[in-house]
């Protein structure tokens, strides 16, 4: 198996794990599938090196994710916030996980920014701010974080067998980055990876029907309703688009990872290479992008809505109402037409 990063850069990791006796795993807001398997992942592994090991995130992560080992034992920042300060200033060493700065996890950050545990950073965003942690490992090209957390497991514990609850939790993350293997999933080592992860003792079937045969009632009616009367197509500019208020999640119970894959579904449309998802919450409308062949949503969202990401699947913010949320979008499209068409 390819090696990712060098040997000096997994000694520094193994000096600082001989010498931590309490490690902190954190990820970004908003947590997905990898940002919870990464981290949940990592926590077992850890465990065979520090004493004590804890995992926080800066707010909730959905239902169907909860099923993994350690899940419960998550702290949230935003409902705990002083236990977890006070296990940012009792660390020895701190991960941060599936993103590349500390502006993703805000106020949560700032909070961590003044730590003087080590910080070591395992993610595959472009462009990590590298002033801002102690380690990095980074590899753009990587599926998830998740494949990093398996890869730097077996370069520093190569005798060692992965525990199958943090197989199971690598795997998720593996699963859900690569859209169950339909994107980002070309490299012929994933799936020696995933090989090994199986003989690990991962029942595959069983990890995606609990991550998406776990759904509410609300949640299906949601979509249909987000579909049938909350989609735009814009055939002009291969764009779709869906904008959903607060009000209307609320008629649904709306739960945290509700509108998870809402994005994806319009580029199941024929001819369409740009999705583009509103969501209005209580301080800024959420925006998440998805796009197919060489239209980059990284650069789509950081140019227009305050985010970033990867070249297929971005996210971002605006500080606005939804409608003009939506008004913008539309008059930023005739500027794209011809990219849209290449």
């Amino acid at each position: 198996m390819t090696q990712l990063f060098n040997l000096e850069l997994y000694d520094k990791l193994q000096q600082l794990l001989k010498q931590a006796k309490n490690a902190l795993i954190i990820s970004h807001i908003n947590p997905d599938g990898d940002a919870i398997g990464s981290s949940l992942g990592l926590a077992c592994l850890l465990k065979q090196h520090i004493p004590q090991v804890n995992v926080a995130m800066p707010n909730h992560f959905p239902d169907f994710l909860k099923w993994m080992e350690g899940a419960s034992d998550i702290l949230i920042y935003r409902q705990n916030t002083e236990k977890v300060k006070k296990l940012v200033d009792s660390a020895d060493i701190i991960f941060c996980l599936d993103f590349n700065n500390l502006e993703r996890i805000e106020e949560f950050g700032e909070y961590v920014a003044q730590s003087k545990a080590p910080r070591v950073l395992i993610d595959h965003h472009l462009s990590p701010r590298e002033d801002e942690f102690d380690l990095i490992f980074s590899h753009v090209p990587a599926n998830s974080t998740s494949e990093i957390v398996y890869r730097i497991s077996v370069a520093i514990n190569s005798s060692t067998k992965i525990p199958k609850s943090a197989a199971d939790a690598i795997y998720c993350g593996i699963m859900t980055d690569t859209g169950s293997f339909a994107h980002s999933s070309s490299n012929p080592e994933l799936f020696r990876i995933v090989a090994d992860l199986l003989e690990c003792g991962v029942d595959k079937d069983q990890v995606s029907a609990l991550v998406y045969d776990n759904f509410s009632a609300d949640r299906m009616r949601l979509l249909g309703y987000s579909l049938n009367e909350k989609m735009v197509v814009c055939p002009q500019y291969r764009t779709a688009y869906i904008y959903l208020s607060r009000k209307e999640l609320d008629s649904y119970s709306f739960c945290p990872g509700d509108t998870e894959g809402f994005v994806n579904y319009p580029l199941s449309i024929k001819d369409v290479v740009l999705s583009v998802f509103f969501v209005e919450t209580m301080n800024h409308i959420k925006v998440s992008i998805r796009t197919r062949g060489n239209f980059s949503a990284n650069e789509f969202s950081g140019k227009h809505f305050n985010g970033g990401g990867h070249k297929n699947a971005a996210g971002g913010k605006l500080f606005c109402s939804l409608s003009e949320a939506v008004k913008m979008l539309e008059s930023i499209l005739p500027e794209y037409e011809q990219a849209l068409h290449q």
